[in-house]
């Protein structure tokens, strides 16, 4: 899919300067509000990728995989190999008010996310973004992107995802997350998260992320800004899955702007 460009003008909303993320908890998520995001932003600046502390408990992760089995939640089933996509099975749910742990995850990730991203604004020149998801969602639907994004994976064995970015507009939130709901080695066997950025001048990087069951990874869905000679230089990434040698692999993708 080609990038769109963005146009600040257009979409951006004045950046409030703040020296710490907003801290957000929930009584169906209560970790949120134990995370250090400043230590997480830090390592998505330097690794491209972060791993949170568990978000999810394993009877919520049950909770969620076991929606994949419930037709009437989704607006879209994709089989992935139909598309040359990979091998496997995704499903982007119809609402994700339906499912209140899916929606609190969505909202409540929301404000932290949009506080790394709007860090990131001026060093990408690009536009910053509203404090709020419901602030973003209306954003998108007037521009015609009202189609929800939120969606859960089944890998089986032998199951891999290419390397690609979840774009799905002109409105693109820089940030993503994707939550693990089996236990590596346990539950599944291979399946490692595969991303690759692409550095100018210099061969692409990988980086293979494992996170344990209930841990989510905050990654780019286009590229994130690195320091270079004369001042910040956009890296694009793209992200995939390796092939899973045994067992099943879920996996919540959380992605905050919605698709025309």
């Amino acid at each position: 899919m080609n990038e769109p460009t963005l146009t600040p003008a257009l979409f951006g909303h004045a950046a409030e300067p703040q020296t710490t993320p907003p801290v957000t908890s929930d009584p169906m998520l209560p970790a949120l509000g134990t995370f250090n995001w400043s230590d997480l932003y830090a390592q998505l600046n330097e690794e491209g990728v972060a791993v949170t502390p568990p978000l999810l408990s394993r009877e919520q992760c049950q909770e969620i995989s076991g929606t994949f089995d419930k037709p009437g939640l989704f607006r879209s089933t994709v089989v992935m190999q139909r598309h040359n996509f990979g091998r496997g099975t995704y499903k982007y749910f119809a609402d994700p008010a339906a499912v209140p742990l899916v929606r609190t995850l969505r909202e409540k990730l929301y404000p932290p996310m949009a506080w790394m991203a709007n860090q990131w604004a001026p060093r990408l020149g690009e536009r910053t973004f509203p404090p709020t998801l419901d602030e973003l969602i209306a954003e998108c639907a007037a521009n015609g992107q009202r189609r929800p994004t939120p969606l859960i994976l089944n890998y089986g064995e032998g199951d891999y995802a290419c390397l690609h970015q979840d774009i799905y507009g002109d409105i693109v939130f820089p940030l993503q997350i994707a939550v693990m709901l089996n236990q590596p080695g346990e539950d599944f066997t291979g399946g490692e998260n595969v991303f690759v950025e692409q550095r100018p001048r210099f061969q692409s990087r990988a980086i293979v992320v494992r996170p344990q069951l209930g841990q989510g990874m905050i990654f780019p869905v286009r590229h994130r800004p690195v320091p270079g000679r004369n001042g910040y230089r956009r890296h694009p990434m793209r992200h995939g899955t390796n092939a899973v040698e045994s067992g099943h692999r879920n996996t919540l993708g959380v992605i905050f702007h919605n698709a025309r």
